[in-house]
């Protein structure tokens, strides 16, 4: 059956940068098999099957794939599908609202089509940050990363999950997080439970306006480093918590990624405190249409 598809790049305004990402429309009666044998084709970051939602109110239901294992919920599909859809379906509504119903749960979509090829999207997570499993020492993590422990800084690693968890390691600087990459020891360290999905950030920033630089890692996924990874920073926002202690009321932080790969990325994390507590998180930005075409399946 011949199936259309869309490659977006997100968390950019610019085509060719951001986070690349394949959308797979009408993909009703595709078994979990052949999502997974076209993502492995496609072999981006992740793939997006887009099905009819299970309730008529919502706008429809993802199905999420990296090359090697489907994920319960990610935040750079959930941009670009909510994109994808306000661009070919409601390019001149405005800012509007859509519900996406993915593994994790329902997830609550501003969009703002700006013409058919580009706009803005946000959700609200579906689930707050939770610590989750066990941390890594400074210094095994910093052996598994190539890198000493004195490069290990302003904080220690920890692992938390909005839905999909990650190790969160601080570096010291941009020439060290630059010069990071998985050693042997790599899995051994940080998948003893589940694929090993590590996430880099350091205070020092390239770009004077954002907040902090980030990089990925989880080759188990297929990923051998991400561009930009939206779940990881939704399950940030917990380390926020930690390291800032933000005051009560509202704010936007801006997370670089995807640098050392010339493939620039800017993910917004809004997040709400009242009584010293986080309440609401948002994961925000923009996508681009790159190609469009089908897929025999």
């Amino acid at each position: 059956m011949r199936r259309r598809f869309v490659t977006l790049d997100v968390f950019t305004q610019t085509r060719f940068a951001g986070n690349p990402l394949a959308v797979v429309l009408e993909s009703d009666g595709l078994d979990k098999a052949g999502m997974q044998a076209i993502a492995r084709e496609f072999n981006l970051a992740e793939t997006v099957f887009v099905m009819q939602p299970s309730n008529q109110r919502h706008r429809a239901m993802l199905r999420i794939f990296t090359p090697m294992a489907e994920l319960p919920f990610a935040g750079h599909p959930t941009i670009g599908t909510a994109v994808l859809l306000g661009c070919t379906s409601g390019y001149n509504l405005g800012e509007h609202d859509m519900v996406l119903e993915e593994a994790v749960g329902d997830v609550h979509c501003m969009v703002e089509a700006q013409g058919r090829e580009r706009g803005r999207a946000s959700f609200v997570l579906p689930r707050l940050p939770e610590r989750t499993g066990e941390a890594v020492t400074a210094s095994d993590a910093a052996a598994a990363l190539s890198l000493t422990e004195d490069e290990i800084g302003f904080g220690v690693p920890s692992r938390w999950s909005a839905g999909v968890p990650a190790h969160f390691v601080p570096v010291r600087d941009l020439d060290a997080i630059g010069r990071a990459v998985p050693a042997t020891s790599f899995e051994a360290t940080f998948g003893k439970e589940g694929r090993a999905v590590v996430y880099l950030y350091c205070g020092q920033t390239a770009e004077p306006d954002h907040h902090f630089h980030a990089r990925m890692f989880a080759p188990k996924l297929g990923i051998q480093e991400d561009p930009a990874t939206g779940a990881a920073a939704a399950a940030f926002a917990g380390v926020v918590m930690d390291i800032a202690h933000p005051a009560d009321g509202a704010h936007r932080f801006v997370i670089e990624q995807g640098y050392e790969m010339g493939r620039p990325s800017q993910i917004e994390l809004g997040m709400t405190v009242d009584g010293g507590a986080l309440t609401r998180a948002t994961i925000g930005g923009a996508a681009i249409i790159v190609s469009d075409g089908h897929i025999e399946a």
